[in-house]
């Protein structure tokens, strides 16, 4: 019978002397996931994924990978592999010998490494370029022989840290993409590591949202986004209004949020937060493209924001300082557990 999960964590606990870096989670990932930990700087997930690899011992719980316990195993014999974020190519070797390295080191013969590493180049469309030195390709074009050389002894799960932070937008979105295929051809678990809300969104099966080393939510992106369990996931994912409510916290998505504005208009008196809506001034509007982000702010220093359409804005446009109300149907509420 085959295992449910690729990658179980059972209470797993990291620590660094005094300090608690990882602090006992628990994770399952189902087969054929790509996982995504997202996270700021600090909040534990690197830690996680060095603990997965092997790289880092675990303090207390257990790492199972395909249902066997690799807690205590070394690196090579937990079949997984790793891409670390500065891809780590031999310079003084071609791309060829770089990604049948590894198949080297296990004693594989020339012949048969050299045709493994062209058919692994081939998937990641870098088969025309095996002869290269590193020193001689992009830094997108490095990234593929570095994802080929990681996937080349057929890896269970494969391992990410932060593969797509040295490379500029353009290319992070297309290489994104080639990361996604590659995972659903493949049939294997990624397991990627970033502090990129919208390359999570993007990629991700089941994000793992961490911070101060726990694991504060975990699900499918829209869930996440959509039903943020506390403040700190529905201000870290983006995209929220994290407002006061009956004695409690609300989460109100930007985009979902309406603005009347008064030029010119008087001091608004009383309550800055009436039923579903909020009353103060325009702080800032920033430009993206084809929308437009509005922020506003009340006298007591509550901060909200509206995201509006190119054409809704530019119809009705608002500068700093303009009195404002910001609004929002009852039905957006989601209401935060902490």
């Amino acid at each position: 019978m085959e295992p449910r999960y690729d990658v179980e964590l059972i209470s797993v606990t990291k620590r660094y002397g005094v300090a608690v870096a990882v602090d006992d989670i628990s994770l399952r990932i189902s087969h054929a996931t790509y996982c995504c930990l997202l996270g700021p700087s600090g909040c534990g997930k690197t830690s996680t994924l060095r603990m997965i690899a092997g790289h880092e011992a675990i303090s207390e719980g257990d790492i199972l990978i395909n249902g066997t316990n690799v807690s205590r195993l070394p690196p090579v014999q937990r079949g997984t592999a790793m891409m670390f974020q500065s891809y780590a190519l031999f310079p003084h070797l071609s791309c060829l010998d770089n990604v049948a390295f590894s198949l080297k080191m296990r004693g594989v013969a020339r012949a048969e490494r050299h045709a493994k590493a062209r058919e692994y180049l081939g998937l990641v469309h870098m088969r025309d370029f095996a002869d290269r030195l590193p020193a001689l390709l992009s830094g997108g074009q490095q990234q593929r022989v570095a994802l080929a050389r990681a996937l080349v002894t057929r890896p269970k799960v494969l391992l990410l840290d932060e593969p797509l932070s040295a490379l500029d937008p353009f290319l992070r979105v297309r290489m994104r993409a080639e990361l996604k295929r590659l995972q659903r051809e493949l049939a294997i678990s990624f397991i990627h590591v970033t502090h990129s809300q919208e390359e999570a969104m993007a990629l991700a099966d089941l994000m793992v949202v961490m911070d101060d080393g726990n694991i504060r939510q975990a699900g499918a992106p829209r869930d996440v986004f959509e039903r943020p369990s506390s403040a700190f996931v529905a201000r870290f994912i983006g995209g929220h209004n994290v407002l006061p409510w009956e004695g409690g916290m609300i989460a109100v998505r930007a985009d979902q949020c309406r603005l009347a504005t008064t030029v010119d208009g008087p001091r608004i008196q009383g309550p800055r937060i009436q039923g579903p809506r909020i009353h103060g001034y325009v702080a800032m509007v920033e430009y993206q493209g084809p929308i437009v982000r509005v922020t506003i702010t009340t006298e007591e220093g509550l901060e909200a924001a509206v995201l509006l359409s190119d054409h809704e804005y530019h119809d009705h446009p608002v500068v700093p300082g303009d009195a404002t109300t910001l609004s929002w149907p009852e039905a957006a509420v989601h209401a935060l557990a902490y």
